[in-house]
This record gives C-alpha cells, structure tokens and sequence, in this order.
C-alpha cells in the first residue's frame, strides 16, 4: 500500500494518517512549489484551545519563480526559520505532558535548519520524525529518484508502479480529480482513505487544519498511534 503526497512541514493530522495507513509514503518532490499549501508553513493550534490558531511559516525564496519544484525551493534565512520554529513551537506546547515527544519532533526540525536550505527535506524530516514517534515502520522514497509520465494521474499511478506498489492509498483529496485509469492500466487497485468525520471529537474536528503536533501534545504518541490505527482499520475503502 503506497501513499503519495509533497513534503508537507509538521503536517496535519488528515495528512499523517493517510501515510500512517500506507506501507510506503513516496514523497512527491519534483512538482510545482504552491506557496499558498503546506510545504513550508504549518497552522499550529492552542493546546487547551484549538479553536486558537497560528501559521508558523518558513519564509521561502523559489529561484525559478512560479515554476521552481518542490525540490529546488530555499529558505530565504535559515538562522531566522530556526529561530521562529523553536520560539513558536515551544511557545504552544511546552506545558504539554507530552513535550517530550514533541520536543523530538522539534529538535530534528531544528537540525534541519541549521543543516540546510532545502525547504523540502526540512519538511520531510519533520514528517519522518512524527512518524516515528508513532511507531511507523514503513519505506519512505522520493519521486524524484523514479521516472514518471506526465499527467496528473498518470504521474502517480507510473511512481507507484516503479516503487512496486500494489495498491495505491488515496485522500479526499485525490478523490476529487484521480483518473483511475491509469492505475488500471497498472494493475494497481485504488484504496480510498478518509479520516473520521466527528464534529464532536476534537481530534478528529481539527485534523484537517491543524498541524499533527497539536494531537501529539494532547494525547501523546501512544494514544494518537491507537487512534489511528483505529481509523485505519474502520476505513471502509480498506475492506473494498
């Protein structure tokens, strides 16, 4: 089962999910860089108030303007990225039982910006990190290293195909646009994932804005690796 979705900096919970559900997470790094989606700033949420909400961004130079990839985007200062992250990250979940675990996704965030400018491979350390503190023990490859046709759907469904992949995990918003086609052509079946909808469980409420780091703090690695096994296993698109 393979996931396929751009380095996203401390991703939402919508998003950690569907990789945490996957085997394999192809990080898609050789795509258009979007400034206004999430690979390079975060929404962080209060930890007793996650109605209040901050972007934590990393401000980014794209040497190729509109058209530079995912991969060639630079931080415009990483001492001041590092910086803002430490202040920012400390500033919300210190006072957590859980700052431990959060403090490790943190200090790898950091390394990263003290180690590069590369906003792409900050944004995948901070997934990988949380990741791990979930247990996850998946294959992480990059769709840069793959050749590929061109085309939405033919993109992806040639990356899963090249990686080995024999099914393809999809998130709501993939569904939207995905041409199954080509995944047939493949011979590559499509799983649908989507994240529980509760209005009345804040987890789930604020998975889709808020960064992952928000339930990590309030629940902690163990509780949050049970929940989402829990809706990785209830998916109904799983058992199609």
């Amino acid at each position: 089962m393979c996931a396929i979705h751009q380095p996203n900096l401390l991703p939402r919970l919508s998003t950690l999910a569907k990789l945490y559900a996957a085997d394999r997470w192809i990080v898609l790094d050789d795509v258009q860089f979007a400034r206004r989606d999430y690979q390079h700033r975060a929404r962080l949420a209060a930890l007793d108030a996650p109605d209040r909400q901050q972007w934590l961004t990393l401000p980014t130079h794209l040497p190729h303007g509109r058209s530079t990839l995912i991969s060639q985007a630079r931080l415009v200062e990483p001492g001041r990225s590092e910086r803002t992250v430490d202040l920012l990250v400390r500033q919300y979940y210190k006072r957590s039982c859980h700052w431990p675990a959060v403090r490790a996704v943190l200090d790898a965030v950091l390394e990263g910006c003290a180690g590069t400018d590369r906003v792409a491979d900050i944004a995948e350390t901070s997934t990988r990190v949380l990741l791990d503190s979930l247990g996850w023990r998946g294959e992480v490859l990059r769709s840069s290293a793959f050749p590929a046709r061109t085309g939405r759907s033919q993109r992806l469904a040639d990356l899963a195909a090249a990686a080995g992949s024999t099914n393809y995990l999809c998130g709501p918003g993939g569904q939207r646009y995905l041409d199954h086609e080509p995944f047939d052509a493949h011979s590559i079946p499509v799983v649908n994932f989507d994240t529980p909808v509760d209005e009345s469980d804040c987890l789930w409420r604020w998975a889709r804005r808020v960064s992952s780091l928000w339930a990590l703090s309030a629940i902690g690695p163990q509780v949050l690796a049970a929940r989402l096994d829990k809706a990785r296993s209830e998916n109904p698109a799983r058992h199609q």
